[in-house]
């Protein structure tokens, strides 16, 4: 009988950078024939326990450490590692690789804080110009694994919903606010969009952005279904697995909805899209183009005017001209 080998992937966050290493997840899984367990921050457990190629999720206790670490040494060593795949890269993560006793521990080429001490080897060389689903594919090409399809296996709880024409998913906010695309204009998308062809918008995202949206609620003046903050992860992924088109900021929801593989409409202001843009066919991106600051991949507007001109004069008019083609397709 073959030997069954089993391998700890470690990566901790965030939201979207989990989905960007699915693909290269899959392929050491199929070549290598792996069973995989997978360490992450508590808030995303139930989020990783819905990817298909994952057998048991260990957490990686950010608070409380010192207090926790009996326990959590415990649960890592449960296990006998052939491998370990550290796909963050930072300390902590390099840290728990080398606690793992695993046999053979691979780190990423963007390693920092010191990880590389951790590693056995290093899979691939430092190229930031390239998608982090790339990036993260350098694991697959260390063991010489047969390319396949990039897949992001995933599976969501199914919502229940009413039956419409057609489902728009709208998601203004993300952590940066320099990211963020202005509430009024999302309002008046919204409002063209539902005037030409109908349907249903929905509002989504996490807790911290119920007052965002519940304003573009009140602004819209059209029927829109507003879940911000009430559901789990799981649950958006689910929503999110429903749509017809996602038009969304730069956020963990819009990787999500790529790797479903549901059509995404990207609005970008302070970051680059070919590195962390929706990853995929069918999906399209809009920046205001006209900015040499753009993208300055700073979590403050850098501009004397602090104005966030990149995402406050990407116009509703502009935006609704890509929707409409993208629907049309």
């Amino acid at each position: 009988m073959a030997k069954s080998y089993k391998a700890l992937v470690v990566k901790l966050s965030s939201l979207g950078d989990l989905f960007h290493v699915l693909p290269a997840v899959h392929l050491l899984k199929e070549g290598l024939g792996l069973s995989i367990d997978w360490m992450t921050q508590p808030e995303y457990a139930e989020l990783v326990s819905c990817f298909d190629d994952v057998d048991r999720v260990l957490t990686f206790p950010r608070r409380r450490f010192f207090r926790s670490f009996p326990s959590w040494i415990s649960d890592l060593r449960r296990e006998t590692y052939d491998y370990v795949f550290d796909f963050q890269g930072l300390f902590k993560s390099g840290l728990s690789a080398r606690l793992s006793r695993a046999q053979s521990r691979i780190g990423p080429s963007y390693h920092r804080e010191g990880a590389k001490l951790f590693y056995h080897e290093i899979a691939g060389s430092p190229d930031k110009a390239r998608h982090a689903v790339e990036e993260a594919l350098d694991f697959v090409r260390h063991f010489d694994v047969a390319a396949g399809a990039t897949v992001f296996p995933v599976t969501f709880p199914e919502p229940s919903l009413d039956e419409v024409s057609l489902r728009v998913a709208y998601l203004p906010c993300s952590r940066w606010i320099t990211k963020n695309w202005p509430p009024e204009h999302v309002a008046a998308l919204i409002r063209s969009v539902h005037e030409r062809v109908g349907g249903t918008a929905f509002l989504l995202g996490g807790k911290e952005d119920m007052a965002v949206c519940a304003s573009i609620e009140r602004m819209a003046g059209t029927p829109a279904r507003n879940l911000c903050g009430q559901t789990s992860i799981p649950e958006l992924g689910g929503y999110l697995n429903k749509m017809d088109l996602v038009i969304t900021v730069d956020s963990g929801p819009m990787h999500m909805a790529a790797a479903l593989g549901v059509p995404v409409l990207a609005l970008f202001g302070s970051t680059d899209p070919k590195r962390t843009g929706p990853y995929g066919t069918g999906h399209r991106v809009l920046q205001h183009g006209g900015l040499s600051c753009q993208p300055c991949r700073s979590r403050v507007c850098l501009r004397p005017e602090k104005d966030i001109a990149c995402m406050r004069d990407l116009r509703p008019e502009r935006v609704a001209e890509s929707v409409f083609a993208l629907l049309d397709q």
